[in-house]
């Protein structure tokens, strides 16, 4: 059997299995925020949505804001929809799924780069990378090595790199299109909320202070004059949590800030940490087998059992 085949019985198998139950039951007092990127398998993602549909409760960040502010609870088993980085697949074939089924969600982007065709950085560096650019002193094996070794490092030394490979492979076209400014209002009207993921994704624990300051403000002032409200939720990048992000989001009047730790929230209360909220690892592609699991919070209870972070 291939490693995908048995991935996939063994998704099938944890579905099945007694705790699937326990864990379901467990789940209606929490919430389950998806954290999802772009939207890759439309035909999935459809799937996917109609099992939230058929057996949960889809909520808007609205609700999920009015719950942790004293307002009315959350319905049982209910689950968020939220969109990391601001990839244009979400508008082009994410909403019209989205709106054929009444369910909210919402799109953390990065105003850095609306308008433009600037790539996200980690696709930058994996396009160089498999074109043949090298930096020294980083890792060669593959662009996942590399990419997964310059989220340790200093921010400033990040750049650098970046600034190597373009350097090393100058004819490379690593352009990809983004969203523009107003078609952020087309998926506001259409129920997807807009959330502040910083300005162009550094992970802000690897950066000095000065620039955790610019990357959190300038994208949440950008966001302000495009759509005319403040936004009122954040996404830390890579799930990187960071004290001086987190005082800034206080200071700025943020709501709610999501993690990026596979873990189902707890219902949302006036005694949440509102600023630390957890949010479920899934894709486009993810089997409803495993789908299912993720949502009853098994699949991420045995996930971190085996040391995963």
């Amino acid at each position: 059997m291939t490693g995908v085949t048995l991935r996939r019985a063994g998704d099938v198998a944890l579905r099945r299995s007694p705790a699937q139950a326990v864990f379901t039951r467990r789940a209606a007092r929490r919430l389950a925020v998806l954290a999802y990127h772009g939207v890759d398998d439309p035909g999935q993602f459809a799937r996917q949505l109609d099992h939230v549909v058929r057996h949960a409760a889809p909520v808007s960040l609205d609700a999920v804001l009015a719950a942790l502010s004293g307002g009315p609870p959350l319905p049982p088993h209910a689950v968020l929809v939220t969109f990391d980085d601001g990839f244009r697949s979400v508008l082009d074939a994410g909403l019209p799924l989205l709106r054929e089924r009444g369910v909210p969600a919402v799109a953390f982007v990065l105003p850095g780069l609306l308008d433009t065709r600037q790539p996200f950085w980690w696709t930058e560096a994996t396009l160089l990378h498999d074109a043949g650019a090298r930096a020294a002193g980083t890792p060669t094996t593959s662009a996942a090595a590399l990419v997964g070794w310059l989220k340790t490092v200093p921010d400033t030394r990040r750049v650098e790199v970046v600034e190597e490979l373009r350097a090393a492979a100058p004819g490379v076209d690593t352009s990809m299109g983004q969203l523009s400014r107003q078609e952020l209002a087309i998926l506001l009207e259409g129920g997807v909320a807009i959330g502040n993921h910083t300005w162009t994704h550094p992970c802000l624990d690897r950066c000095d202070t000065a620039e955790v300051t610019r990357q959190v403000v300038d994208a949440h002032d950008t966001i302000r004059e495009v759509l005319g409200h403040p936004p009122r939720a954040f996404a830390y990048p890579n799930g990187n949590h960071d004290l001086r992000a987190e005082g800034l989001l206080g200071e700025l009047g943020y709501e709610a800030a999501f993690l990026f730790d596979h873990r189902l929230a707890q219902a949302p209360g006036p005694a949440s940490d509102r600023l630390r909220i957890s949010r479920l690892r899934v894709g486009t592609e993810t089997s409803l087998d495993r789908f299912a699991t993720i949502l009853s919070g098994l699949h991420p209870a045995v996930h971190h059992a085996r040391g995963g972070r």
